[in-house]
C-alpha cells in the first residue's frame, strides 16, 4: 500500500519542474531580448552620422589602444609619448587606467584570431554598447538577489535604455565609463551574492572584479567606500553573521593588494585618505567577530570580563592607528584627499582652490531638469522601490537603498555622477514596477477565482476590476513614456559626435565638419615635429587626428604647464609671441564660435583661462578683464580684454563676414573690429570659421636690430638693459 501511494505521489512535481524549466528558458530569452536593446538602441550615431570615436577623452583612448595593438603589452607599460605635454612628456603605462584599453585589444586580438578582420577603430565604436549589454545582465543578476527573478528582468529593461547610461555609451563613446559601469554593477552583484551564501568563491571573485573596476576608472573609490558603509549599517543594526564577514574582509586584503598592482594607483591604495574608511571599518569588523566568537566559548560572567578587556585593547589600538592616520594626513595639505574627491565632499571647494576642476563642464552640479531628462519617470518610481526594499529588509535590500543615497548626494554635486546613479535608480524603479505588476496579478488571480466561484459577485466587483485596470493603464502609460523619451534621447541627443556637429533649418540638415577639416590641414602642411598650442581641451584629439606635438592636453596633470598657456591667451600679443616662442610653438589653434552660433568655444571659456592663468602669474587679474563685473566682448569690454591674444586671435578679420562683426553666440557687435596682427599670421581658416589656426612670425634679424640700437647711443643701453630683466613669464 505504502508503495502503492509513494508511485501514484512520484509524478506529481512533474507540473512544477515544467513550469520551471519553462520559466528559465523565458528568461533567458527575455535577457538575450534586452542586450539585445541595449546595444541596438546605442547605434544611433553610427547610423545617422558614421562609425567614428566621439568626444575627447576616447581619441586619447583610442590612440594608446592602437600602441597596444601593434606593439604589445610590455611597450605600452613602458611607453613614454614625447607628443604630449612638451616638453615634460607624459608616461602612459604608468598615468593612465588601463581597463578599458587592455578589453578592447583583448577583443581585437580574439576576433582577429577567429580570422574577423576588423580594425581597431571599429573595436573601440562598439566596446561601449557591447558592456552596456554585460550592465544590463549584471543588473539583473544584483537585483535578483534581492528581490527576485521579475524584478531582476524589469532593472536590466529599464537599465538598457535609460538615458544617462546612454549618454556615455553610445556607440563611438569610447571612454573609461564604457566598461567601469558594468564592473561596478558586477562587483555589487558579487558582493551581495557573497553576503547571501557566504561562499569562499563569490568572495574572491568579487575582489577580482573590484581590481577589474580598479584598472577601469577612478570611481572605483566609491565602491570602496560604499561597501564599508553597508558593513557598518549591519554591525550598528545588529544584523552581523559570518557571510557578512567573508564578503566583506577578503576584498579589503586581496582588492587592496590587487588595487596596488596598478600603477596608477600603486601605494595610494594605502596611503590615501580615500581608502582609510575601509580600513576601519576592518578593524571593527574583526572586533565584532571576536567578541562573537567568544561569547560562544565563555559563561556570562567570564564574557562581561573578557569583553571589559577587549573594549579597553580596542580603544587603545584604534587611538594608535587613528593617530597613525592623523600623522599621515597631517602633512598632507588637502588632508590626503584628492582634489576631485575634495570637490565632492565641499561642492564649494574647487571653485575656490582648484578652478582647473571646476572649468570642466561635467564637473558641474546639475540642474533640476537634468534629472528628469537622465532619468525620466524613475524619480517618481525610486519612492516606490524604496519602500518595496523595506517589505521585508534584508542585508540585500539596505544595501540598494544604502546605494540610491549615496548616488544621489553625489550626482547631486557633480553631474558627470548622474551615470552612478543610472543603475541604482533603474534598480529600485524595477523593484517598484515589479513590486506593484506583483500585487496586480495576485488581485486579479483572487478576483477570477471569486468570479468562478460565485457568478452573482459579478456586479459586485466592477469597481475593484475598474482600479485594476487603471492601474495597468497608468504603469502602462509610464512605461511607453519612458520607452519614447529613452529612444529620442537615443536618436536627438546623445548620438551627435561633438567631432561632428549638425545643424537644422528650414534649408535643412547642415553639417559641420569642421574639427577634422583643421587637423587633417595640420596633418598635411606641417612638420612632424611642429608644436601646436590650444586650450587643452583639443590636445587629445590634435595628437590622435593631427599627430603633432601638444603643449597641454586634457589629462591636466599639470595646473602650472596649462596656467602658462592661459596667460599667453590672457596676454597682449606680443607678451604671448613670447611666452609660446619660449615653448617653442610653431602653430596656435583656437575655436570659435561666433559665425555659426557654437556656444561652446575658446570665448566662452576665456574666463576660466584668465582664472587659472592668475592662479599661478598674479599680474593676470580677473577684473581686468570685467566691465562691471560682467564679461563682455562688445564696444563696452575693457582694453585689457580687447587687446589680449584670445580676442584677437578670434576676431581677427571676422567683420570681413557680414560687415557689422555681429557675434552669434554672445549677441551683439564686437567692439575691436579693425586691427593687425604683428607676431601672428594666420594660416588656415575652417569652412565655418570654427577652427582658427595661426602660426608665430619668425623673430626679428638681430643683427640689425643691434645695429640700430648701437646708433641710439646710451638710449639703446638703458633699453637693453631693461630687456635683460624682462621676464615673459610676467
Amino acid at each position: 500500500m505504502a508503495e502503492t501511494e509513494a508511485d501514484a505521489a512520484a509524478p506529481a512535481p512533474a507540473p512544477g519542474r515544467l513550469r520551471n524549466a519553462f520559466g528559465g528558458v523565458l528568461c533567458a530569452f527575455t535577457l538575450i531580448l534586452i542586450g539585445v536593446l541595449a546595444f541596438s538602441i546605442r547605434l544611433f550615431s553610427v547610423i545617422k552620422y558614421e562609425s567614428v570615436i566621439h568626444e575627447f577623452d576616447p581619441y586619447f583612448n583610442y590612440r594608446v589602444t592602437q600602441f597596444l595593438s601593434k606593439n604589445g603589452i610590455y611597450e605600452f607599460w613602458n611607453w613614454f609619448d614625447d607628443r604630449t605635454w612638451y616638453p615634460l612628456g607624459r608616461v602612459i603605462g604608468g598615468t593612465v587606467y588601463p581597463g578599458l584599453t587592455l578589453t578592447a585589444g583583448s577583443i581585437w586580438w580574439l576576433v582577429n584570431a577567429l580570422n574577423i578582420p576588423l580594425s581597431v577603430e571599429t573595436v573601440c565604436v562598439f566596446t561601449a554598447p557591447i558592456f552596456s549589454a554585460f550592465a544590463s545582465w549584471a543588473t539583473y543578476l544584483l537585483t535578483k538577489e534581492a528581490k527576485g527573478t521579475g524584478a531582476g528582468l524589469m532593472a536590466a529593461a529599464i537599465l538598457g535604455m535609460v538615458p544617462s547610461y546612454i549618454s556615455r555609451s553610445v556607440a563611438g563613446s569610447y571612454d573609461n565609463e564604457a566598461v567601469a559601469i558594468f564592473a561596478l554593477v558586477f562587483t555589487f552583484y558579487l558582493y551581495v551574492k557573497t553576503l547571501n551564501t557566504g561562499s569562499l568563491f563569490y568572495a574572491t571573485l568579487n575582489a577580482l572584479s573590484y581590481f577589474y573596476m580598479v584598472c577601469s576608472w577612478g570611481g572605483y573609490t566609491f565602491i570602496i567606500n560604499l561597501i564599508p558603509m553597508h558593513v557598518l549599517l549591519c554591525i550598528v543594526t545588529g544584523r552581523y553573521s559570518s557571510r557578512l564577514y567573508i564578503a566583506y574582509a577578503p576584498l579589503v586584503i586581496l582588492g587592496t593588494l590587487l588595487a596596488a598592482l596598478v600603477p596608477v594607483v600603486g601605494f595610494n591604495a594605502v596611503l590615501t585618505s580615500e581608502h582609510f574608511a575601509s580600513f576601519l571599518v576592518f578593524i571593527i569588523l574583526h572586533v565584532v567577530a571576536f567578541v562573537s566568537y567568544i561569547k560562544g566559548l565563555l559563561t556570562p560572567r567570564l564574557f562581561k570580563m573578557a569583553m571589559t578587556l577587549v573594549i579597553t585593547v580596542g580603544m587603545a589600538v584604534c587611538f594608535a592607528v587613528v593617530a597613525i592616520l592623523v600623522a599621515l594626513v597631517a602633512s598632507s595639505p588637502t588632508k590626503g584627499w584628492s582634489g576631485r574627491s575634495l570637490s565632492l565632499l565641499d561642492p564649494t571647494y574647487a571653485s575656490k582652490y582648484i578652478p582647473i576642476i571646476a572649468s570642466v563642464s561635467e564637473h558641474q552640479p546639475p540642474t533640476w531638469p537634468s534629472y528628469f531628462m537622465d532619468i525620466n519617470v524613475l524619480a517618481f518610481l525610486v519612492p516606490a522601490g524604496i519602500i518595496s526594499c523595506f517589505l521585508p529588509l534584508s542585508d540585500a535590500s539596505s544595501f540598494m537603498v544604502l546605494y540610491l543615497v549615496t548616488a544621489v548626494y553625489f550626482s547631486g554635486v557633480m553631474v558627470r555622477l548622474m551615470l552612478v546613479l543610472a543603475p541604482a535608480a533603474c534598480i529600485l524603479s524595477g523593484i517598484a514596477l515589479s513590486s506593484a505588476f506583483d500585487v496586480l496579478t495576485r488581485s486579479m488571480k483572487f478576483q477570477l477565482s471569486k468570479l468562478f466561484d460565485d457568478g452573482s459577485a459579478i456586479s459586485g466587483n466592477g469597481s475593484t476590476e475598474g482600479s485594476s485596470a487603471s492601474t495597468v493603464n497608468t504603469n502602462s502609460s509610464k512605461s511607453g513614456f519612458y520607452v519614447v523619451h529613452c529612444v529620442w534621447a537615443a536618436a536627438e541627443a546623445y548620438s551627435a559626435p561633438s567631432i561632428v556637429l549638425t545643424s537644422r533649418s528650414r534649408e535643412g540638415l547642415h553639417v559641420f565638419d569642421d574639427f577634422r577639416e583643421a587637423y587633417a590641414w595640420l596633418s598635411h602642411n606641417t612638420d612632424v615635429d611642429d608644436k601646436v598650442a590650444s586650450w587643452w581641451d583639443y590636445g587629445y584629439q590634435t595628437t590622435a587626428m593631427a599627430n603633432r606635438t601638444v603643449i597641454v592636453d586634457n589629462n591636466t596633470w599639470n595646473n602650472t604647464h596649462i596656467a602658462t598657456v592661459g596667460t599667453a591667451m590672457s596676454s597682449p600679443e606680443k607678451a604671448a609671441w613670447e611666452i609660446f616662442y619660449s615653448l617653442d610653438v610653431k602653430y596656435v589653434l583656437v575655436v570659435f564660435g561666433g559665425l555659426v552660433g557654437y556656444p561652446s568655444d575658446d570665448i566662452n571659456k576665456f574666463l576660466w583661462m584668465v582664472r587659472i592663468g592668475g592662479g599661478e602669474f598674479p599680474h593676470i587679474k580677473e577684473p581686468d578683464y570685467l566691465r562691471d563685473g560682467q564679461y563682455r566682448v562688445d564696444a563696452q569690454a575693457t582694453p585689457t580684454m580687447l587687446n589680449c591674444l584670445m580676442y584677437k586671435l578670434c576676431y581677427y578679420r571676422f567683420v570681413e563676414t557680414d560687415g557689422k562683426g555681429f557675434d552669434r553666440v554672445r549677441g551683439y557687435e564686437i567692439g575691436k573690429k579693425h586691427f593687425k596682427l604683428t607676431h601672428f599670421e594666420e594660416v588656415f581658416t575652417t569652412h565655418h570659421w570654427m577652427v582658427r589656426i595661426y602660426k608665430l612670425k619668425p623673430q626679428k634679424n638681430r643683427v640689425r636690430a643691434k645695429l640700430r640700437k648701437l646708433k641710439s647711443g646710451s638710449k639703446s643701453s638703458s633699453t637693453l638693459a631693461a630687456g635683460r630683466k624682462k621676464n615673459p613669464w610676467q
